[in-house]
């Protein structure tokens, strides 16, 4: 017999990654996403560790090149602009270690895309609405395409996943709030941040972090503050974009410019911030990879590592069982699992990453500008370093 078909749930990070692999190792391979095209857009993204091994083993490093941000590290301002701390890129040390560029996430997933062309079947502007097993395969019910019969079905579709939803029930079962919300678009750049992606906390818990588009004139913003769960409309963006609107009042440095800019903002996003935690990450046929599975949250920088890392051991795991989902589905979780948790791992949580005290804010950043002094670089370069490691398997190149 030969290897199962394989349906793949969503053309982003995750998806495009496990798409080119699964082709690669001789899996039929078919991707559906809701979007009509590729997402554009987006904020940007690093690639840590394996995953930066992971885009090199695609042979994607040049082009990956091609299209990079300028990045000199990560900077921290007050409520009038003034500079209390920084983070220059070169403290974490060489590209395997972190990227000293990086890359908007739409970019990354048009070049993910562009290796996978010919190889996979591509279903844009449709998503599943049903899935049923039996002992033998499949049967997926599309919104658009009708039925269809595959042998294995892996949901890479992102913190809300259908998949997940119709097969490990409830998003309220998988996912955990962390006690914050965040809003990101891209809003009008104002040819002061020199390649720092420039952050100001503000009181209350409010955190604006601003950095340069690739494109001339453009920046990507991210509005982010503490907040127990609360209720909101995911479709109803004027909602949305009124609650970020009060909560970031009176919010000094770029915050007023950025409010109006909001409000014309093609890509304008709002979500929770949250992390999805699960006991297995496969039933049956069906099984998760990324954000659907195991989204460690923004405050870790981990998330898109993860997705490539896990797609990749996904599709390798199959691959060496030879299409049995069991074996390759148990492999895939013993390997993976302690990666995934040291990335979503939160030592200083949501209050770390947006502090709600004046005075903490204030300690905070002599803390960074403490552990960035000479006496203690090499030792916060060597943490740094540690970040996103992980002993990636040979799989072969299919």
């Amino acid at each position: 017999m030969g290897l199962p078909d394989v349906l793949v749930c969503g053309a982003g990070i995750a998806g495009l990654t496990l798409a080119y692999w699964l082709s690669r190792h001789g899996f039929p391979t078919t991707v559906v996403e809701r979007a009509p095209a590729l997402r554009a857009g987006g904020q940007s993204v690093d690639l840590r560790g394996a995953g930066y091994a992971v885009v090199e083993r695609m042979g994607l490093l040049d082009r990956m090149g091609e299209v990079a941000l300028d990045h000199r590290g990560f900077a921290w301002v007050d409520a009038v602009g003034r500079v209390t701390a920084r983070i220059p890129a070169e403290l974490f040390g060489t590209p395997e270690r972190m990227s000293k560029v990086e890359v908007l996430r739409g970019d990354l997933v048009r070049v993910l895309h562009g290796v996978g062309v010919g190889a996979v079947e591509y279903l844009f502007d449709d998503t599943i609405s049903a899935i049923v097993q039996d002992g033998s395969g499949v049967t997926v019910s599309f919104r658009k395409a009708g039925r269809r019969r595959y042998g294995l079905v892996l949901g890479a579709d992102g913190v809300h996943s259908v998949v997940r939803r119709l097969v490990f029930g409830p998003e309220a079962r998988c996912v955990r709030a962390v006690g914050g919300y965040t809003a990101w678009f891209t809003a009008p750049d104002a040819g002061d941040l020199d390649g720092w992606f420039v952050t100001h906390n503000a009181p209350g818990g409010r955190a604006v972090s601003l950095r340069s588009g690739r494109s001339p004139g453009e920046s990507k913003a991210r509005l982010s503050f503490t907040s127990a769960p609360g209720e909101h409309d995911r479709h109803d963006v004027a909602a949305q974009q009124d609650l970020v609107a009060r909560r970031f009042a009176g919010v000094g440095w770029k915050a007023p410019a950025l409010l109006g800019a909001m409000r014309a903002a093609p890509d304008f996003r709002f979500d929770s911030i949250s992390q999805v935690r699960l006991a297995r990450w496969s039933r049956g046929r069906v099984g998760l990879v990324g954000d659907a599975g195991y989204c460690p949250t923004l405050l870790t920088g981990l998330g898109t590592s993860l997705a490539i890392v896990g797609a990749y051991v996904l599709a390798g795991e199959l691959a060496t069982a030879g299409g049995d989902h069991r074996a390759g589905f148990a492999r895939y979780e013993q390997v993976l699992r302690p990666y995934v948790r040291r990335g979503q791992s939160l030592p200083l949580g949501m209050h770390g990453f947006a502090p709600t005290g004046a005075g903490v804010i204030r300690l905070q950043a002599a803390s960074i500008r403490c552990a960035t002094s000479r006496p203690l670089r090499g030792l916060l370069a060597r943490q740094l370093g540690r970040v996103g490691q992980f002993a990636l398997p040979d799989y072969g190149r299919g």
